[in-house]
């Protein structure tokens, strides 16, 4: 069975690993919101010129090059709210209330439109 580990953990440990290394003084919120689009680009850079058949079979076997590459968004997200000094796991929890909200499932469901479109 899979060790479960809570954002919390994940950002200390991502904070350990920058102190470690006497990096925070690199790690300007603008700095780092540059760093997360650069690690979401290359994360894109997977699914470029792909469709159907072809990217199935690539995600198939690049997921751990892909699982890589999300884990650098992931790290670079954990230091932009370590840096902001964000309750990430708050956020996320109100932002999905608001998303239920503007999403009701009576409306949504099955439509891949913006929530303006139904409302």
């Amino acid at each position: 069975m899979k060790k479960t580990t809570c954002l919390k953990e994940l950002q200390e440990q991502v904070t350990a690993h920058r102190d470690a290394r006497d990096w925070k003084q690199f790690h300007n919120p603008k700095d780092l919101a540059i760093s997360l689009q650069l690690e979401a680009t290359e994360v894109l850079e997977h699914f470029t010129w792909k469709n159907g058949e072809t990217l199935e079979k690539y995600v198939q076997e690049h997921k751990h090059e892909i699982g890589e590459e999300l884990s650098d968004v992931l790290n670079s997200t954990l230091l932009l709210v370590d840096a902001l000094d964000i309750d990430i796991a708050e956020q996320f929890q109100a932002k999905m209330k608001k998303n239920a909200e503007k999403y009701p499932v009576e409306k949504a469901k099955g439509r891949a439109d913006k929530y303006t479109e139904y409302q």
